[in-house]
């Protein structure tokens, strides 16, 4: 896949909100310090002039924050999890949205969950895509900052996080906002998920039902 354009299309503030439109979407989650919006600016190639704001502060994503990939597709960046200092109150109502999005709005083609590749993966991870299996929705794994591991740590990161989250060797993409690293099998893997949101011709058909 290529990137040909992208366009902040909007944001779901509270359960029930409306999509921007009709087109599929893939979902991004993770834990707040994980690196999602750094991996997404990279991902749709915005490292200049960047598209998720990257902060010092985890927990910036509040809401469900759409972006137009191809006039084909919605990037969707989920709120982040973990150390994220805000009130009980705020946590659980980001839980609520979340949850409201996955198992009840239907649009959701895939969900790309981010693991800190330096370590093992929480029980937040764990719940997630045991979550994403229950609801029958395809979950890729990404191991973000592999450029921070040894060489020799590499395939121990990856065994851990297959036996943690029980998922295959498919299922998982080492990935490096600094290098790059990851940045075309994911789009591939983006690509193999919204499955025809385009045709050859380059023109958008990925339509939700």
């Amino acid at each position: 896949m290529k990137i040909r354009s992208v366009e902040y299309a909007g944001t779901i503030a509270e359960p029930g909100g409306q999509a921007p439109g009709d087109l599929l979407q893939i979902a991004f989650s993770g834990r707040s310090n994980v690196g999602k919006s750094s991996l997404i600016n990279t991902l749709l190639r915005r490292t200049r002039n960047k598209l998720a704001h990257v902060s010092g502060r985890p927990g910036k994503t509040r809401a469900l924050n759409f972006y137009r990939v191809n006039d084909a597709f919605f990037l969707v960046d989920l709120p982040g999890h973990g150390y994220a200092r805000v009130p009980v109150a705020v946590r659980e109502a980001w839980q609520q949205l979340i949850e409201w999005y996955l198992g009840k709005s239907g649009a959701v083609r895939g969900v790309v969950h981010l693991v800190d590749a330096r370590l093992a993966p929480t029980e937040h991870d764990r719940r997630m895509v045991e979550y994403l299996s229950e609801l029958g929705i395809p979950a890729l794994i990404v191991l973000t900052k592999m450029d921070k591991l040894k060489r020799s740590e590499r395939e121990k990161s990856m065994s851990r996080a297959m036996r943690d989250l029980q998922v295959a060797a498919e299922q998982l993409v080492p990935f490096s906002s600094r290098t790059g690293e990851g940045r075309e099998a994911l789009l591939d893997a983006l690509e193999a998920l919204i499955g025809g949101a385009e045709d050859t011709a380059g023109h958008p058909t990925g339509r939700a039902p």
